[in-house]
C-alpha cells in the first residue's frame, strides 16, 4: 500500500534511508540521521505541497519510501522537482521502487510540475535502469564531485519532462 508519509513512518525510514547512509555511496551524507530529522524533512515536504510517501507492506511495515524536493530557490525553477526513492535493504529487484515512482510522478503532474530530476552516484545500473523506465534521460555528469569512503564519486543528473496536469 502507498500513502502519504507521517511523523509516525520517521524511524522506519530513518533505518532504510541509514543504511544507504553507513554502507554506499548512494548518498554523500555520511552520519546517521535520527527520526527527528526524518520528521523535520518530512514536515518540509508537506510545507512545500510537495509529496513524501511511503510504500507500506503487511507484515514488513515500511519498505520503501520516495518524495520529490524543490530543485532550486530561484522563483523560475519553481515547476521543476528533485525526487529520490529509497527502498529497505534486501527488498530491491521487486517493482516497489517503480509503484513509488509511478505514485510520485502522478501525484507531481496533478500538482502541475513540469520537470522531474533526479540524482545518481555513479555507478549505479539499477538506479539508472529505475530513472530510464520512466522516460527520463541523463543530462549531465559530474567527474568526482562527491568524497566518501575514501574515494572520488561520480554523479549523473537524469530529467524527465512529466506529463501535462490533466
Amino acid at each position: 500500500m502507498i500513502r502519504d508519509a507521517g511523523p509516525g513512518d520517521a524511524v522506519e525510514i530513518a533505518e532504510i534511508y541509514n543504511h544507504y547512509v553507513i554502507n554506499t555511496v548512494v548518498t554523500f551524507e555520511e552520519d546517521p540521521i535520527d527520526a527527528n530529522e526524518i520528521k523535520s524533512r518530512i514536515a518540509t515536504a508537506k510545507t512545500g505541497a510537495l509529496p513524501y510517501i511511503i510504500y507500506e507492506s503487511e507484515g514488513d511495515g515500511v519498505i520503501g519510501y520516495a518524495y520529490a524536493s524543490k530543485w532550486k530557490g530561484r522563483c523560475a525553477y519553481r515547476y521543476s522537482v528533485e525526487v529520490s526513492v529509497y527502498l529497505a535493504h534486501g527488498k530491491t529487484g521487486h517493482g516497489t521502487g517503480s509503484k513509488l515512482y509511478a505514485e510520485l510522478f502522478g501525484r507531481l503532474s496533478s500538482l502541475g510540475y513540469h520537470v522531474a530530476i533526479g540524482g545518481i552516484s555513479l555507478p549505479n545500473p539499477a538506479s539508472i535502469a529505475l530513472h530510464e523506465k520512466f522516460g527520463m534521460t541523463k543530462t549531465a555528469h559530474f567527474s568526482e564531485i562527491g568524497f566518501k569512503f575514501g574515494k572520488w564519486v561520480d554523479v549523473g543528473y537524469w530529467q524527465g519532462i512529466l506529463p501535462a496536469k490533466s
